[in-house]
């Protein structure tokens, strides 16, 4: 910024880049906004098709623990001390072994982190984590 000590009438020859800045940032968020929006540009109509049974008939096995810290497999109740024994088992029958852990919330977070270690010592690497959407 210049300030001058002379008289006002002077011409000042600096070019102000504010007004330049301010509309390139705003050129910036309208392509940043629209740039997603242009590689979906060529709608079509799907066919529809009668739904069909998976291929993939590996159910998952559901994992529960109570707020008590009773821990099920498939409704079958489990100790804490044998639930990595009876996985061992079902993962030796079922390779490809998938596991949905339905947990309370008011379970601490020791026990869940006990049955996280065990799930990851048996090699199962398909987990799912089930919870309720949010507000």
């Amino acid at each position: 910024m210049a300030i001058s000590t002379s008289q006002d009438d002077d011409v000042v020859s600096e070019i102000n880049i504010t007004p330049l800045v301010d509309v390139m940032l705003v050129l910036l968020i309208v392509f940043i906004v629209t740039a997603p929006l242009l590689t979906n540009s060529v709608k079509v109509n799907l066919p529809k098709a009668a739904p069909t049974q998976s291929t993939d008939q590996n159910k998952a096995v559901v994992v529960s623990v109570k707020p008590d810290g009773s821990i099920y497999l498939d409704q079958q109740q489990v100790k804490a001390d044998g639930f990595e024994q009876a996985l061992q088992q079902r993962k030796q029958e079922n390779a490809k072994l998938a596991l949905n852990l339905n947990a309370d919330e008011t379970v601490p977070y020791g026990t869940i982190a006990k049955l996280l270690a065990s799930i990851e010592r048996v090699g199962v690497d398909r987990l799912s984590v089930i919870t309720v959407p949010g507000q």
